[in-house]
This record gives structure tokens, sequence and C-alpha cells, in this order.
């Protein structure tokens, strides 16, 4: 691809695959592709959800509340999720299955405890920022594909950030994975339509 072009996957784990506590339907299926995709691009980048046990998107950390209920934070409506990607455990590791040697980050996101980040770019307080902007600046990065888990979660708004920072970006559709929580897919489409991202197939791609 060209050199000013970037893939980025995203939360590629064992704990958002079969057998975790918050597994995507179906994700580690997209893992060979995504290798296939990664061997198109000279940089690529790894994102990888980093928590800390007390974290507040947990629902354990809240009792009472269920995993998926919503409470409401200081940045907004959070949704609470299952113990996940608990920073130095099995599951918050890069999928075993993930072989793309040239990668040249691993960007961590979601390690402070009282703010969630489903984002690369920015944690959801909108205002946190992780670096990863200034990072493909530096490389001259200036379009970006992205791929992973969730859809309309990590990838969605990873990609609406990318667009807020002033890159292009498109979504390898068949090479990502969605939870689709109360039609939280389609709402996800609709405003990354509306970001200008582009929607795109891996068959589009070519070396």
């Amino acid at each position: 691809m060209h050199k000013h072009s970037a893939l980025l996957v995203v939360d590629l784990q064992p704990d958002f695959c079969s057998g975790g506590p918050l597994a995507v339907p179906d994700g580690e299926k997209i893992i060979p592709l995504v290798n296939k995709l990664a061997e198109k691009f000279e940089t690529v980048i790894l994102t990888q959800d980093w928590h800390p046990a007390d974290h507040i998107s947990f629902a354990a950390n809240h009792p009472g509340r269920a995993p998926f209920e919503t409470i409401e934070l200081p940045y907004g409506t959070q949704v609470l999720w299952p113990t996940h990607c608990v920073m130095d455990t099995p599951g918050a590791a890069i999928h075993p299955d993930l072989h793309i040697p040239h990668a040249t980050l691993i960007q961590r996101k979601g390690s402070h405890h009282n703010v969630d980040s489903y984002s690369a770019f920015l944690e959801a307080d909108r205002t946190t920022k992780t670096g990863l902007d200034g990072y493909l600046r530096t490389l001259g990065i200036e379009h970006l594909y992205i791929c992973g888990i969730a859809t309309d979660f990590c990838v969605a708004w990873t990609a609406e950030d990318a667009r807020h920072f002033g890159f292009t970006a498109a979504i390898v559709e068949d090479a990502c994975r969605a939870i689709d929580l109360n039609g939280s897919l389609n709402a996800a489409w609709e405003k990354l339509t509306t970001s200008g991202v582009e929607r795109i197939s891996s068959g589009d791609l070519h070396a």
C-alpha cells in the first residue's frame, strides 16, 4: 500500500473472542484475513484494551448492577461490561493467532480506572489523548484502514476520531465483527457515514 497509509488492527484479544467474558460472535474468525491484510501494509498499528481490575466500566465494580446496564458518569452514559482485558492477564494479550511481526506499535487504551476508552485516539471523556495521532503524523500517515473488534464500539469510535484528527478513514467491514447491542451496529454506521468514514471490503484493497 501507499507509504502514507496504515492498517489499524483494533482489540484482537482473547477476551473478545470465543470463550472470553466479552466474546464477540465469530471474533477469532477474522484473524486469518487480518493477517493477510497486514501483509499489504508497511505500517501496521495494533490496539490493546488494557484495564485495571477496578475499572469503572466493569459491572462487578458497581454492586447491584449487571453487565450491559448503563450508568451516568461525568463524561456521559457508560455501558457496564463484564470484567475483561484486565492488565497482564492472558485474556488481555494480543491474540496468539494474530501474526503481524512487522507491526510498529501496540497502542494500549482504557488504562485509567475512572474513564473508559473505546477509541484508539481519545478516551471516553473526549479530552484525554492517547498520543496515537501524533505518532501517525511523525510517520507521515494520512490514510487509515481499520479492522478488528468490535465494529460498533472500538472500531467505530476509532474511525470517527481518525476523521476528527484529519485522517481519511475506511473500515474494512469483512475484517471486523460487531457486538450489536440494542441496535448499536446500525446506529454506529449512521454516525460513521455522517463522519465521512468509508465502508469497504478486503477485496477493495490491492497491494
